[in-house]
Formats: structure tokens, C-alpha cells, sequence
């Protein structure tokens, strides 16, 4: 199978414009069939806030209620989305900007409320990987907003590590899918104060030690999760690395 490279990047990566230049200079570089995954969080809690809207987060996740389902659809799937197209279409990148309601090709679920309403956010139920892999075989870059459709005519946001997940998990199918997460680190750190403390390589095993003890913690054991959720779905490798790490193959690998 060919290989496929799958990069999710958010942040203050996406949203200032010089690290974003820098970062879409590397990944149009990058050779072969790839997918660019991207967020915009803080653009979209800066334009909300121009407009007198609240952000409410609970444990990192974005409470949508309408008036905000509304901004994040303009932020993710307008501003920050087709900015990305531009800029890469000007790299001789032919890229195609996507909601998970074009093509319909990501259907989730509004998420059940239980003990928190998160309102307007979409759990993924499936995905028409059969139509990202013809996009990808015929040289068109998708870039995928994080936001989905629950067939019924509604948008539901839904987390960007997750729309990349879930993506190489159905491409994987189709591709070799090397599934790489940009973050501000450069990698899984063993000591938190100590940037280049990055652990290399991980294992279900090692993973679950490192928990115990307490080494790994907080956000990155469900982005890790994640990883090796990806892992046993037919993703050949996870990779957590530093945007402008991208392809030097530095990082933590997970496989």
C-alpha cells in the first residue's frame, strides 16, 4: 500500500501567521499522499469574544451552544480552514478544504449529556473513507476542519484530535497512514520541566507504567489513548512531535 501522512496541527501554530507559514512551507515539502487535520480554538474564543459571546470550557473541551456552534463554524470552517487552502494552493498544493459534512464523509452523534451538557458536539459514528481515498489518489490534499454532521442537517463541533484519529483509523484501510500530532513539546517528555527529556519510542506497556507512576498525566494520556486506539486500528505509527520538528523525524513514536 502507498503510504499516507496524516498531520494534525492547532494551537498558536494555526493561529499566528508566521508559524503557520513556517509550518505549511514543511508539510507542502513533505513527499507522497498526505491530510493536514487543523483546530483554531483560541481564534475561535477571540472572535466570540468580539462579538459578546462567553467561552465556556469544561476539563479543555468547548461548551457549543448555538450562538457559539455558529462562530466555530465561521472560524473552523471559513477563516481558519480556507486560509490554510490559500496559503497551500500558493505552495502548488492542490487542497480542498472539508467539514465533515462535505461529501458527508464524517457522521457523528450529538453527544448524550451526563454529568456535563456540552451542548452542540458531535461524537463520530463513521466515516466514507472510500471518498477521502479517492480525493487523496488523485493528488487533492484534503484539509479537514473539526466539525461534523449529524445527517440530519445540523453541524456538531468535534475535537480535532479526534477528526484525525478517526480519519487514519478509516484511511488505514487504503494506506500505509503514518498519524502525526503537532503540539507545543517536542514529543512525550519524562520530566515536564525538561524540554528535551522526549521519550522516543512507546509502547502499550510503557505507557501504562509511565501512567502509574505518574510520569505521563493529564491531557496527553487521552491524546495518547488516542494514539494507540489508532495503533490497533490498522495505523502503522503515531508520532507526537513539535511543529517545527515536522518530518526530521524527532518525537515520540508510538506503534
Amino acid at each position: 500500500m502507498e503510504s499516507l501522512n496524516i498531520i494534525k496541527v492547532g494551537g498558536k501554530i494555526v493561529e499566528e501567521s508566521a508559524s503557520l507559514a513556517e509550518l505549511l512551507r514543511t508539510f507542502s515539502s513533505l513527499e507522497g499522499r498526505k491530510v493536514l487535520v487543523h483546530g483554531g480554538g483560541r481564534s475561535a474564543t477571540s472572535i466570540a469574544s468580539q462579538l459578546g459571546i462567553e467561552s465556556k470550557m469544561v476539563n479543555g473541551r468547548r461548551i457549543t451552544d448555538a450562538a457559539m456552534l455558529k462562530v466555530v463554524t465561521m472560524v473552523y470552517g471559513g477563516l481558519v480552514n480556507k486560509n490554510i487552502v490559500a496559503s497551500l494552493q500558493s505552495l502548488g498544493i492542490n487542497a480542498l478544504g472539508l467539514t465533515g459534512a462535505d461529501l458527508g464523509y464524517m457522521l457523528s452523534t450529538k453527544r448524550p449529556v451526563k454529568d456535563v451538557d456540552y451542548g452542540y458536539v458531535g461524537d463520530v459514528r463513521s466515516v466514507q473513507s472510500e471518498i477521502l481515498a479517492d480525493l487523496i489518489g488523485k493528488g487533492i490534499v484534503p484539509v479537514l476542519a473539526p466539525l461534523t454532521h449529524d445527517g440530519e442537517g445540523h453541524l456538531l463541533n468535534t475535537n480535532a484530535d479526534t477528526i484525525a484519529g478517526e480519519a487514519a483509523k478509516a484511511l488505514s484501510r487504503h494506506f500505509d497512514v503514518t498519524l502525526t500530532y503537532c503540539f507545543e513539546k517536542k514529543g512525550v517528555l519524562m520530566d515536564e520541566n525538561d524540554e528535551d527529556s522526549v521519550i522516543p519510542e512507546l509502547t502499550r506497556s510503557s505507557f501504562d507504567r509511565l501512567t502509574r507512576e505518574g510520569i505521563i498525566q493529564g491531557g496527553m494520556i487521552p491524546k495518547l489513548e488516542n494514539s494507540f486506539s489508532a495503533i490497533d486500528a490498522g495505523v502503522k505509527q503515531v508520532v507526537i512531535t513539535q511543529a517545527s520538528e515536522l518530518g526530521r523525524g524527532s518525537g515520540t513514536v508510538i506503534r
